[in-house]
């Protein structure tokens, strides 16, 4: 019997697509081990498997390793102390570099060596990813052969600190979520959180002495439709032994002077103006700092960090520092005499003085003091701190020439919360800087580390200002909905996975291409903790163009994943043609669509090829393009949202270019609004017909992250068949 060649290539595609994963679960570690040796035969968990501790220090490693394997296997584990079937100990005389491990699996048993609890905790998550994915499953699963590869691993991290941070200020997550966060840092081997705790938004840090902080500072809105929360401090002592566990130290960041409009709402008095405020529903980037020349604020300021040096066992302690505005310090007869009495000229050196105040204070109670780059370099510090590098790599020598530490989390590389691709139709994210893509984080350079560096590591940053605030996900507690979190993981997973391994490893070591083959065996894993993640594209396997068009081959970047695609230009559904493996041929590359689609609902964003305007460059940034429906037959109303293109203070030009059709759009007066204040208008009457139009504005109050839309009257004749691109640059 002849079979048919669509069922061959159906049967080729399903081989592909489902491949069994044996053979390939020992190269998926994530981060790459320094060394890993693969051996013959496998090891499997049985009914008779047992868990060993040698030192009593092991023993809460292997109750956690116990709790693991019998939430997904179903089976139950002996522990018992001394050498079992997995035997857990620490020998810092075999095993010399911090957080370092071994990891031997034979088919008869397991043996997990670390120089300290760290290091036993780190190899237990490598055993855990030799497994199948269903390991992290919280329910049993039947049908598992629950084996692993048989290796030999050495490994030790390259940098002290692996940080994420996350930001609860602006946008309430509860502690389960924050929990849930933990788990997947902890399950690729990172080592800090940094709980941004304060900000304008909202307070989220139960306070005994200063109780409205959270009674008043937690929450916006009205009584009824109020959005926000807090921890209180049996929450925090919940969340940092839960850290504690899985080797992710928990760091609390208590901003001042800027970014503290919360407290200032619940204490007036904090401020230079002691005005009323109200809690913002959206982002803005408060003018009003802590007045750092009454008494009364800053007893407050030391109450407060006692507090906190209290419930927090941290070694560091964040101050934040960042983006803060003087305009009040100048104004206030306080901070001026304050500024006077300290022998300064510029109230930029009185947030010098306070941090220096602060460190030193935070030194007498054996902390270090950490803020954002700006607590070095507004004013001098004389005690050590350690500066958060969030605006390019290289600043890191600002902290070098100062004597002080650095971490580097540029927003370039490190900021979660921009999208990673321009592509339209991707989740609404930051937008004041380019997408930064799965590879472009993957590639941020750094310095190998020694105990003299001035770089102590890497951190991810996962801001909540720019999306999931207000309006735009507010959750629906009658539904016990929990929208924001699935947001928070999509734009944080599997950028993570990047950012750990470009924590731990030696630069010289990464290998994007192998990344993201283990990669691939992850998102299964993921699937099995919870975790929410991007979905990426179908993978390329060949394009090339002809007389014919543009033809292309696809491999899966999800293992079981199906391909779906289209060759009009338009986006693919679940119910689009399946690719099955046969090349397509479209007439150009802008009509090929193809997505990924896992377990038949969840799909990734297409494969995209933007436009080539390089023909407009001289006009600067796409911001967007008419067609018919967005002209009317009288005067209206057009809004071009511009956020992101609007970068900073200057002179900006916006240039209306026509492509198609016969129109003659009228327009008239432009007004460019920062979220909803007007900061720009632009009187004028000009006709599109055949040449650009273009208005000419400036902006002289600029904050990162925040909306501008821009606003101008329009109408049309003989517009049914308008087509045309709107470009805008900065001038100077």
């Amino acid at each position: 019997m002849k079979i048919p060649r669509f069922l061959k290539n159906i049967a080729i595609v399903a081989a592909i697509f489902f491949m069994p994963l044996t053979g390939v679960a020992e190269t998926s570690v994530i981060p790459a081990p320094e060394s890993i040796v693969e051996k013959p035969g496998i090891f499997k968990l049985s009914p008779t498997t047992s868990i060993g501790y040698t030192t009593n220090e092991t023993k809460e490693y292997a109750e956690y390793l116990k709790g693991v394997l019998e939430s997904s296997t179903g089976m139950t584990f002996q522990i018992k102390k001394g050498n079992a079937t997995i035997t857990l100990g620490i020998n810092p005389d075999k095993v010399r570099k911090a957080e370092g491990y071994t990891l031997d699996v034979t088919p008869k048993g397991v043996t997990v060596t670390g120089a300290d609890v760290a290091g036993v905790f780190y190899g237990i998550q490598s055993l855990l990813q030799l497994l199948p994915s269903e390991i992290y499953s919280a329910h049993p699963v039947k049908g598992v052969e629950w084996a692993s590869p048989c290796v030999s691993i050495t490994d030790a991290p390259e940098r002290p600190w692996r940080g994420m941070m996350l930001d609860v200020a602006r946008y309430f997550h509860d502690k389960d979520y924050v929990k849930h966060f933990i788990d997947m840092m902890a399950m690729y081997k990172l080592n800090k959180l940094q709980f941004h705790l304060i900000d304008d938004s909202g307070w989220r840090l139960e306070s005994k002495k200063y109780p409205r902080l959270t009674e008043v500072g937690a929450y916006a809105g009205p009584e009824y439709n109020k959005l926000g929360g807090y921890y209180t401090q049996e929450d925090i002592r919940e969340i940092i032994e839960y850290g504690r566990l899985r080797n992710v130290e928990i760091i609390p960041e208590i901003e001042f002077p800027a970014h503290i409009l919360s407290a200032i709402v619940a204490y007036p008095w904090l401020s230079c103006t002691g005005l009323q405020h109200e809690l913002p529903r959206q982002h803005f980037i408060s003018r009003d700092l802590l007045c750092v020349g009454k008494e009364s604020s800053m007893k407050f300021l030391r109450d407060i960090l006692d507090e906190t040096v209290e419930l927090f066992p941290s070694k560091y302690i964040n101050i934040g520092g960042d983006e803060a505005v003087y305009t009040r310090w100048e104004e206030c007869p306080d901070c001026q005499a304050l500024m006077k009495k300290e022998g300064l000229t510029k109230a930029s050196e009185l947030q010098g003085w306070l941090t220096n105040e602060v460190a030193k204070m935070m030194a007498e109670k054996n902390r270090t003091v950490i803020g954002w780059e700006e607590i070095i370099t507004r004013g001098e510090v004389d005690t050590p701190v350690v500066a958060l590098i969030w605006h390019n790599v290289a600043d890191s020598t600002l902290a070098t020439k100062s004597g002080h530490k650095a971490i580097l989390t540029p927003a370039t590389h490190m900021y979660l919360d921009f999208p990673e691709s321009s592509t339209p139709g991707e989740i609404k994210a930051a937008t004041w800087m380019p997408p930064i893509s799965l590879e472009k984080c993957y590639s941020m350079p750094v310095n190998d580390y020694n105990d003299s560096s001035t770089v102590l590591g890497v951190q991810g940053c996962l801001w909540s200002d720019q999306f999931i605030h207000g309006t735009v996900l507010q959750e629906l507690p009658q539904l016990n909905e929990n929208r924001s979190e699935n947001y928070i993981d999509y734009l944080t997973f599997p950028r993570l996975m990047a950012v750990a391994e470009v924590a731990w490893d030696k630069e010289s070591k990464r290998d994007f291409n192998s990344f993201k083959n283990r990669l691939s065996h992850h998102y299964a894993k993921m699937d099995n903790k919870g975790a929410v993640y991007r979905i990426p594209e179908p993978e390329i396997a060949s394009m090339a163009e002809s007389p014919e068009g543009v033809t292309f081959s696809l491999t899966p970047s999800v293992p079981g994943s199906q391909i779906r695609y289209t060759t009009d230009g338009t986006y693919p559904t679940v119910h689009s043609k399946l690719y099955d493996g046969t090349p397509v041929t479209t007439a150009s590359k802008q009509d090929f669509h193809a997505i990924t689609v896992v377990d038949g609902k969840r799909v990734s964003l297409p494969i995209y090829f933007a436009p080539d305007y390089s023909a407009y460059k001289q006009y600067g940034h796409l911001a967007s393009e008419w067609n018919p429906l967005q002209i009317q037959p009288k005067q209206a109303k057009w809004n071009i949202d511009t956020t992101g293109k609007i970068a900073g203070n200057g002179n900006y030009e916006i240039t209306f270019i026509p492509l198609t059709g016969d129109a003659k759009i009228h327009l008239g007066a432009l007004a460019l609004y920062k979220r909803n204040e007007k900061v720009a208008e632009v009187n004028g009457e000009n006709t599109i017909t055949i040449n650009p139009v273009q208005y000419n504005f400036s902006v002289d109050s600029f904050e990162a992250g925040t909306p501008f839309t821009i606003v101008i009257d329009q109408w049309g004749e003989n517009a049914a068949e308008s087509h045309g691109l709107i470009f805008i640059r900065k001038i100077d």
